[in-house]
């Protein structure tokens, strides 16, 4: 049975990959720092399990990996997904909130697909980044998110060029505004309003979405698509610079 290791998984994007690896009759790892969340949806899924790592900490990484060989015998698919968000003004962005968000975002997807290579190896396999709208275009209170969010797509071509000898591809997906909880908590009327307006699909995306497309990339139905960054985002990147009201042809 193929088995991948989802990280993020006790939540939101993570969580529905890991249920949509499953139902299509995958093992998963489901890997997270929040032990207590993890504990409490991992036993919902069918062939799945909690892995407990913070994917920042190098030795908690390698005994991850290995928990995961020991008990299935093989890993299949990485997805690179455990992420945080630090939002605020460049002069209010200390040197210690850029190095939180680029140690779990940026260093944790470096280890983890480090110590999954042998493994993948074996049979060939997949590594899927989770990567953000922020990394493909520059916005405001971004600094850290989006440009460790960038640095992941281009980590993501270094793994493609190098590791496709090795029958592993490597392919990112940057999602563009997801209807999470999260999201929904924080986002005001009007955030959500302009959201709409920005997207040319003018809704949101749901978290099923975004793992439809991992599965997908991590399948060999994308057996040969390797390098690539999906924008899973309703046309938000598409549109660029340009203004909502210019879209609009006066009648």
């Amino acid at each position: 049975m193929k088995t991948a290791i989802v990280t993020g998984a006790a939540r939101g994007i993570g969580l529905a990959t890991a249920r949509l690896f499953a139902a299509e009759g995958w093992q998963v790892a489901l890997v997270d720092r929040d032990s207590e969340e993890l504990a409490r949806v991992a036993p919902g899924i069918a062939q799945g399990f909690a892995v407990d790592c913070d994917i920042s900490e190098p030795d908690q990484v390698e005994a991850m990996v290995a928990e995961v060989i020991a008990r299935t015998g093989r890993i299949d698919a990485l997805v690179n997904n455990a992420g945080i968000a630090d939002f605020g003004p460049i002069e209010q962005t200390d040197f210690a909130r850029w190095r939180a968000v680029m140690a779990t975002n940026l260093d944790g997807t470096f280890l983890v697909s480090q110590v999954c290579i042998p493994a993948l190896r074996k049979q060939g396999g997949a590594i899927v980044n989770i990567a953000s709208i922020s990394g493909l275009r520059g916005s405001t209170l971004r600094v850290a998110y989006g440009t460790s969010k960038a640095a992941v797509i281009q980590l993501t071509r270094q793994q493609a060029a190098e590791l496709g000898e090795y029958g592993i591809r490597a392919n990112c997906v940057a999602p563009g505004p997801v209807r999470t909880k999260l999201a929904m908590a924080v986002h005001s009327p009007e955030i959500i309003a302009a959201y709409h307006d920005a997207i040319p699909l003018n809704r949101y995306g749901s978290e099923e979405e975004l793992a439809e497309a991992i599965t997908f990339l991590a399948s060999e139905k994308a057996s040969y698509i390797t390098g690539q960054v999906l924008a899973v985002d309703g046309g938000f990147e598409s549109t660029g610079v340009g203004l909502p009201a210019l879209r609009k042809t006066p009648a």
